[in-house]
C-alpha cells in the first residue's frame, strides 16, 4: 500500500527530538534513512546531510538543468517548428499488422488447470521474449504516433518516458527473470529522464506533466528525490479550485500550444496522481471526485487521453490497491461497472481492453466472477506466433471528439503485449490458487 512518508519532516523531526538517531543520521544518513523510513533506497546515488549552527549557514542548490539554456528555448517555441517536433519522431513506423489468431489455443479450456496453467505460462514466456526484441539499449519502450482521421499521415515510432513507465507497471506482478530485468532497466531510463525535483515530461515542447510523473514516479520509488518526496509540493500545489489534480505542470515561460487544448480533471490523471501521492488531505477531494464518477457510473467520456472506460476503471483499481484512501469502499461498485462492460457474447472488446478488465478485475478481488479458462484461451488465441499481441489504440481520442489535436493515437505491439502479459499473470495464478 502506498502511504505519504512526509519523509523529510519525518527525518527532520526525529533528529531533532532524537539526538542518537541525528548522530546516525551525519554518520551514515543512507543507512539511517532507510532504518527510519523502512525502505531501501537505491544504489549508486551519494546522499549527504549538513548539519547548520549558529557560525555555518548552507544553501543547496539544485542541479543544473539537463538542458541549455539553447535547448530550453528550442522546446518554448517548439510547437510551432515542423523541424523540432520531428525530433520527437524517430524512425517510421511500419504499417499496421493485422490481428493473427492462434489456433492451437482453441479447446484450451477443456484441458485441466495444471495443463491450462502451463500454457499461460509459456504464452508470457514468449511475450516477454518478444518485449526484449522491442526495447532499445537505453531500457526505452516505443509506441506508435498515428492519426486517428487520416490514416495516410505516415506513423512514426515515438519513446516518451510515459510509455516506458505505464507498461512496466503492467509487468510489476510478474516474477519471470526476464520481466524483473526488462523492469530495472527501464528504471535506469526513467531515471535517466528525470527533471528536478521528480518530473517528467511527454514531449521536449510540451510542459511537464502529472501524468507522465506519477506513473515514472511509482516506478523508480526508491530514487532519493522520489522516496524524499522533492517532487509532492509541486504535484499538491497543480490542483484546481476543486482540489482536483491538473494535466500540466505550467511555468510562466511554457509554450502556448498547451492551453489550446488542456483538458483538466482528467480521471485518468487523478487516479495515477491518487496512487503515486497516497491517502492525504490534499488528496481527499480527487479521491472524493474520482469516488462519484465511479459510483454514478459517469466516467465515460470524460477524459481527453484516455477514450476507453475501462482505462478510467483500471487505473482507479491502481489507486485502491497503492493507497489506502476512499476509493477502496469502491471495489464491489467498481467490479459491477467492469463486468457491465460486456457486450451480448460477455466479451469485454478487444483484447487490450480485455486484459484492462481482467487486471482490474484481478485487483480488486472479483477475478472469480468472470471465466478464467475462457480469458486464458481468448488471450492465447490472440498472440502471434513472435509472442506479440496486435498493436491497438492504448490512448488518444477514438471518436475525434477534440478535434483536430485530437485526432493523435498512440499505441503498439508492445504496449498491449505488456498488458495482455499482465492479465495473463492474474489468470494463471488465480487459476493455480483455485483450479478453476
Amino acid at each position: 500500500m502506498k502511504e505519504p512518508l512526509d519523509a523529510t519532516q519525518r527525518l527532520l523531526a526525529r533528529a531533532r527530538r532524537d539526538a542518537a538517531f541525528r548522530e546516525r543520521l551525519l554518520a551514515d544518513p543512507k543507512a539511517a534513512m532507510e532504518q527510519e523510513l523502512g525502505r531501501a533506497l537505491s544504489d549508486g546515488y551519494e546522499i549527504h546531510v549538513h548539519e547548520e549552527t549558529d557560525a555555518a549557514t548552507h544553501l543547496v542548490l539544485p542541479p543544473k538543468s539537463r538542458f541549455s539554456e539553447e535547448e530550453r528555448e528550442a522546446a518554448r517555441t517548439g510547437g510551432a517548428s515542423l523541424e523540432f517536433l520531428k525530433k520527437t519522431m524517430y524512425d517510421p513506423a511500419p504499417p499496421m499488422r493485422p490481428p493473427a489468431r492462434n489456433p492451437a489455443a482453441d479447446g484450451l479450456r477443456s484441458q485441466a488447470p495444471e495443463a491450462l496453467v502451463e500454457a499461460g505460462r509459456e504464452c508470457i514466456r514468449r511475450g516477454l521474449a518478444f518485449l526484449e526484441s522491442t526495447i532499445d539499449e537505453n531500457g526505452a519502450w516505443h509506441c506508435i504516433r498515428f492519426n486517428m482521421g487520416d490514416p495516410d499521415i505516415p506513423r512514426h515510432f515515438e519513446r516518451p518516458p510515459f510509455i516506458s513507465a505505464m507498461c512496466v507497471l503492467a509487468l510489476e506482478s510478474c516474477d519471470e527473470p526476464l520481466a524483473r530485468d526488462l523492469c530495472a532497466r527501464t528504471a535506469a531510463y526513467l531515471v535517466d529522464t528525470m527533471e528536478y525535483p521528480g518530473l517528467w515530461r511527454y514531449y521536449r515542447h510540451l510542459p511537464q506533466d502529472l501524468d507522465s510523473s506519477t506513473l515514472c514516479s511509482l516506478v523508480v520509488g526508491t530514487h532519493p528525490w522520489i522516496m524524499l518526496e522533492r517532487n509532492v509540493p509541486r504535484m499538491l500545489a497543480n490542483r484546481d479550485g476543486d482540489g482536483r489534480f491538473m494535466t500540466w505542470v505550467l511555468e510562466e515561460d511554457e509554450p502556448d500550444v498547451v492551453p489550446v487544448f488542456r483538458i483538466e480533471a482528467d480521471p485518468v490523471v487523478n487516479a495515477n496522481d491518487i496512487a503515486c501521492l497516497g491517502d492525504r488531505p490534499e488528496t481527499r477531494d480527487a479521491q472524493q471526485w474520482l469516488k462519484g464518477l465511479i459510483a454514478e457510473g459517469t466516467p465515460e467520456g470524460l477524459s481527453k487521453w484516455y477514450p476507453d472506460t475501462i482505462a478510467v476503471y483500471y487505473a482507479t483499481t491502481r489507486a485502491m490497491t497503492r493507497a489506502r484512501s476512499a476509493l477502496s469502499q469502491l471495489g464491489p461498485v467498481l467490479a459491477d461497472r467492469i463486468l457491465a462492460l460486456r457486450d451480448e457474447k460477455g466479451e469485454f472488446g478487444n483484447i487490450l481492453q480485455t486484459a484492462q478488465a481482467v487486471s482490474a478485475l484481478a485487483s480488486i478481488g472479483s477475478l472469480d466472477r468472470i471465466d478464467a479458462k475462457r480469458q486464458i484461451e481468448r488471450l492465447l488465441s490472440c498472440q502471434r506466433e513472435d509472442g506479440s499481441w496486435p498493436e491497438l489504440l492504448a490512448f488518444g481520442d477514438q471518436s475525434l471528439r477534440w478535434g483536430v489535436v485530437g485526432q493523435i493515437g498512440h499505441g503498439s505491439e508492445a504496449v498491449t503485449s505488456a498488458f495482455c502479459i499482465e492479465a495473463l499473470e492474474c489468470l494463471v495464478q488465480g487459476l493455480g490458487a483455485t483450479g478453476r
